[in-house]
């Protein structure tokens, strides 16, 4: 039986020494602006696949099962590629898709249309671009899109699960030493974004077998998001504007003190 009083372990912001909040800014305003850029990067990559510029659970869909309707290379023409290319060039890459994908209007259609336009970017380069140089290389393009490959799927998994579960062990951390109450509140905000991590990346994978699943994506996105902005709202509010509760800093947060 312990007969003493403990050690109080949490310490509101203003507790801190000031080098210490300002550790904590700083290291919030980093990763604030590297999840700004994180959520442009995912809406650039998903948003209109299924032609509305908004990012749809139907973009989710074709993301991760793929287009029932045409080849993974109409899908990007038509979604988020449709800005590097002329009207008229995407319609006549899609009538040599559609009348058989030949050498022969690869050559004289197809690939002009790829030098001028796509190969800076896809010119096999960059492993996680589709490489479009030359007619071999554009005909994994030109078949049925089955969405994101398994070891795609895989390799982007892990780096998922690694990085988000470090940064929001850093948000989170920063976020305890907040006054929130009641406490099953804030704890339940701090565990949110791991529980959403782990139905997210468990989706891709399931939307490929049932597209209901894309909906969970969407959702823990969301919600993952909404547990970022608070706790990052919040931390840098109490950490330079707000005074808690005397009791809190008074206390050990059961009682008064003892003499």
């Amino acid at each position: 039986m312990i007969d003493h009083r403990l050690h109080r372990l949490y310490r509101h912001f203003q507790e801190l020494p000031i080098s210490m909040r300002v550790l904590f800014t700083g290291t919030l305003l980093a990763i604030g602006m590297g999840y700004m850029f994180a959520l442009i990067y995912v809406y650039a990559s998903d948003a209109g696949r299924d032609g509305n510029p908004a990012l749809t659970v139907e973009d989710i869909q074709m993301s991760y099962r793929g287009s029932p309707d045409g080849t993974k290379l109409e899908a990007a023409l038509t979604g988020p590629m449709s800005a590097m290319l002329s009207v008229g060039d995407r319609v006549e890459i899609v009538e040599w898709i559609n009348d058989g994908a030949g050498k022969d209007g690869f050559e004289s259609i197809v690939r002009p249309i790829f030098e001028k336009n796509c190969l800076d970017c896809h010119d096999g380069s960059n492993p996680h671009l589709d490489n479009l140089d030359g007619y071999e290389n554009t005909q994994h393009v030109v078949e049925q899109d089955t969405g994101t490959d398994l070891f795609t799927l895989v390799r982007v998994s892990h780096i998922h699960l690694f990085g988000v579960t470090f940064i929001f062990f850093i948000v989170g951390f920063i976020f305890s030493h907040a006054f929130i109450r009641p406490i099953w509140f804030k704890s339940a905000v701090i565990f949110t974004p791991f529980l959403c991590i782990a139905a997210d990346v468990s989706s891709w994978y399931f939307t490929k077998l049932f597209a209901g699943f894309a909906w969970v994506v969407m959702i823990s996105g969301g919600l993952m998001a909404a547990s970022f902005a608070f706790m990052w709202v919040v931390s840098m509010y109490q950490m330079w504007f707000y005074t808690p509760p005397k009791f809190v800093l008074d206390t050990d947060g059961q009682g008064p003190a003892s003499p």
